[in-house]
């Protein structure tokens, strides 16, 4: 019994190895990690799926196959696939644990299938697991990440007042401004007021002085202003046009509002530059107002206020002025019809505004009964002109102390601040959420880098969805409330960690000092930078983000290896890891191999089946427009009795040769790098059977084939499809059925006699009509393209001027098929 046991494990040792493993050649299993690894996720998926229907991995292979599936699917936007293989992994029971990264990944993919409580669970895991991996590396930390860096400048708009809480507006910059200096919420009116006031060019803001990344100060000799912005920002206006004749700046004064003369600190510097005026004459009141948030197209704005409108003040129970939201419309010069929104309440407070994109969702903050502690991020849905009862944001965001100051970007991030979350440096720290897709469930909170967030209060933070620039409120400086304006000065994912693992093939065994040479399409410090992997084969590198590259490794007695990778489209910061197997170099790396279990047996040649033990098959393949023989395909031979595949690779004379066994159905899998995959059925010899040899000749499509149809022509001047060409296309529609990848465009050509615009329509007609037979077929019509070439190629010298026989003529009227993709 054990013996048994033992060869049944070394049968089973020895399929996952011919999956793993077929010199000078990429397994199945390597080409779907390096498909994973290019973050080229579709075709890892379907790689990794065939290799799981096989059923011939180990266990640990096993995990890591299902692990990426489930992370392939999740980047793909298949939340629901995503979820079901990790709920795979984790009820097999292999698995004890998964790598904090996928946590997250499962977590996410949990809340945008709706499922927030299981989200939750693992999202906890996924801090867990995050601090610990934290804590274990923070002796790498020296090449793992480069900080992002910030310029901030201090602008001249700010005074010995409170200045906070900033919010675009046309082309300008909104804020709030009074003598409560530090009031985040003042509900009580004993410290002064605060007001809105605008500044109608957010490029004229000057700025005083610069903190540095480092944390230095400098002094502007000459005062910064901001740049015109590269991208518009979508709200009222844009604010890079250049000014015209029309344009009527608003000069203002702070003449009658209580704030230009010494008994309130005055506002000389932003009186001297940048032209702050207040806001609204209608909105502006002996009450508090601000911070505010405006529709995308500045017709509407939503604000806080004390809860008084049109002269009436109320209280709450406890004798308290309470902060309420309230909105209004732009007419006749100014703002009009304020109302209340509806879930205002005399007992509690409503404030903090502000609008998603499409207005379709409001964040605000509240201290509202029943919510986590101290004041909370709410949200309301604008449906059918009704604002919607508000959803708490919940403990993944909400804390029991105060969440204050949203907002939501163009891309839907939303950005806050709080004093309630381990890790923050002191005071209110800005963060941010990445949010759900319909906005309401909260998936990450990321804490913000110095020196954007301090040891003071930092809040109130505004900026594009790429936080290229912005502006945020601070009260680092002498403990006043002051506006800052910062600019990112390196890449959001400046440093992509990417840890490169080289192994021999054969032994498994990490290969020191192998050299590897990197190539980018762009410049970066690594180009053509060449550097060595050490004695456990690793090599740790940094590479610059939005980015292609090629990697080459060679080391002596081994084959090169290229590989592609991306650093595009990334939305994360943490590692990769490549593993990156070589061959050596041996005869049997440049001729054709199989590694059937017979491959060390004699052949034999042509048809001589005498001293033959079991039948065989073998072909030559070819390419499909020439018939020329294709030197290294793989191709893989599949018994469908037991699964075991075996592969061969095929020389300068196309040729494959297999033994197989009576009795049982195989497959045969053709592929090679460019062409399109083929497949082939063979149907079993029967166990008695003498052996016999099966002719398998294959034909391989690639990209930019233009194959001729034979007998596709048409009547002169007709665009219908004749029986004959029918016959044809029938072939042409099984092809696209053996190629579901296949794209492909149909080429229609006529003769040379008419009009040449008039053959050109034609052409098109007929192209249009070869498409719409084959989609009647099954084809899917965005698979094809029809194309009309009118007599622009002929295939003889049948052109204008020339008299042709109607055979001759009739060669002209064809149809030919190009392949655009195919893989």
């Amino acid at each position: 019994m054990m013996i048994k046991l033992k060869y049944f494990c070394l049968a089973l040792l020895f399929s996952a190895v011919t999956l793993a493993q077929t010199p000078g050649r990429e397994s199945l299993l390597q080409q779907a990690n390096r498909h994973f690894d290019t973050q080229a996720y579709a075709k890892a998926v379907a790689l990794y799926q065939e290799i799981l229907s096989q059923n011939l991995l180990p266990i640990p292979q096993r995990q890591q196959v299902l692990l990426n599936l489930a992370s392939s699917y999740f980047n793909l936007g298949d939340n629901v696939k995503s979820e079901e293989f990790y709920k795979t992994i984790l009820s097999e029971g292999s698995l004890s644990e998964l790598p904090a990264s996928h946590y997250l990944n499962f977590a996410k993919a949990l809340a945008n299938n709706g499922k927030m409580q299981e989200s939750e669970k693992y999202y906890d895991l996924y801090q867990s697991h995050k601090l610990a991996e934290t804590q274990k590396n923070q002796g790498v930390e020296n090449y793992t990440k480069k900080r992002i860096t910030y310029r901030l400048d201090y602008l001249a708009i700010n005074t010995s007042n409170a200045e906070f809480s900033p919010m675009y507006y046309k082309d300008g910059l909104v804020f709030v401004s009074g003598k409560a200096a530090g009031a985040v919420s003042s509900e009580s009116t004993e410290k002064g007021y605060l007001d809105l006031f605008f500044v109608n060019k957010e490029s004229e803001i000057r700025a005083l002085t610069t903190l540095n990344a480092d944390g230095t100060e400098a002094e502007i000799k000459e005062a910064r202003q901001l740049p015109a912005p590269t991208q518009p920002r979508k709200l009222g206006s844009d604010s890079y046009t250049k000014s015209t004749s029309n344009d009527s700046p608003t000069v203002g004064s702070y003449s009658g509002y209580g704030l230009n003369d010494e008994s309130t600190g005055g506002q000389k510097s932003a009186t001297k530059s940048g032209k702050a005026v207040p806001f609204s004459k209608e909105l502006n009141t002996r009450f508090h107002e601000g911070p505010v948030t405006f529709s995308t197209d500045g017709s509407q704005i939503i604000f806080t206020r004390n809860n008084f409108n049109e002269g009436q003040k109320g209280v709450s129970d406890d004798n308290n002025i309470k902060l309420k939201l309230y909105s209004a419309r732009w007419g006749n010069g100014d703002w009009t019809n304020v109302q209340e929104l509806p879930f205002n309440s005399n007992d509690y407070s409503t404030a903090h505004p502000s609008l998603s994109k499409d207005g379709s969702l409001l964040y605000f903050v509240s201290d509202m009964p029943k919510g986590m502690g101290g004041k909370d991020i709410y949200v309301s849905r604008y449906d059918n002109g009704q604002w919607s009862t508000p959803i708490n944001l919940g403990k993944e965001l909400n804390t029991k102390q105060d969440e204050v100051f949203p907002f939501v970007d163009a891309r839907g991030n939303l950005y806050f601040s709080t004093a309630g979350r381990k890790g923050g440096y002191g005071g209110l720290d800005l963060y941010y959420a990445v949010l759900s897709k319909d906005g309401t469930k909260v998936i990450e909170v990321i804490h913000l880098d110095a020196p954007i967030n301090s040891k003071a209060d930092d809040f109130g933070l505004i900026t594009d969805a790429a936080r290229t620039t912005g502006y945020f409120s601070s009260n680092r400086r002498e403990g006043d409330d002051d506006i800052y304006r910062f600019t990112r000065e390196s890449s959001l994912y400046e440093c992509r960690e990417l840890l490169v693992r080289v192994f021999d093939n054969q032994t498994q065994q990490p290969l020191d000092s192998a050299t590897i040479t990197i190539k980018s399409k762009s410049e970066s410090p690594e180009a053509d930078k060449p550097l060595q992997t050490d004695a456990n084969g690793w090599a740790h590198l940094c590479l610059a983000s939005n980015n292609d590259f090629i990697f080459n490794i060679s080391k002596n007695g081994y084959l090169d290896n290229t590989i592609g990778f991306s650093t595009r489209y990334l939305t994360d910061d943490k590692p990769t890891r490549l593993e990156l197997g070589m061959e050596t170099f041996t005869p049997s790396n440049i001729i054709s191999t199989a590694t059937t279990e017979t491959a060390s047996k004699k052949i034999p040649i042509g048809d001589e089946v005498s001293d033959l033990k079991h039948s065989r098959v073998r072909g030559i393949v070819r390419t499909e427009t020439d018939r020329q023989p294709i030197e290294g395909v793989l191709v893989k031979l599949r018994n469908e009795c037991d699964k075991k595949i075996y592969e061969s690779i095929t020389g300068p004379d196309g040729r494959y040769d297999f033994e197989i066994a009576e009795g049982c159905d195989y497959t045969l899998i053709y592929s090679k790098d460019t062409y399109g995959t083929n497949t082939v059925k063979i149907n079993r010899v029967p166990k008695k059977a003498e052996p016999k040899v099966l002719s398998k000749d294959i034909g391989l499509l690639k990209k930019g084939d233009i194959v001729k149809l034979d007998n596709i022509y048409y009547d002169q001047g007709k665009d219908g499809i004749r029986p004959d060409a029918a016959r044809e296309l029938e072939k042409v529609v099984a092809t696209m059925k053996r190629y579901p990848s296949l794209q492909a465009e149909i080429l229609s050509h006529t003769d040379s006699r008419g009009d040449a615009n008039f053959n050109l329509v034609l052409s098109q007609k007929r192209a249009q009509a070869v498409v719409d037979y084959m989609v009647s077929k099954g084809v899917s019509r965005n698979r094809l393209k029809p194309t009309g070439m009118g007599e622009s190629t002929p295939v003889n010298g049948c052109v204008d001027g020339v008299i042709c026989t109607e055979a001759e003529y009739q060669r002209n009227r064809r149809t030919e098929f190009k392949v655009l993709e195919i893989r």
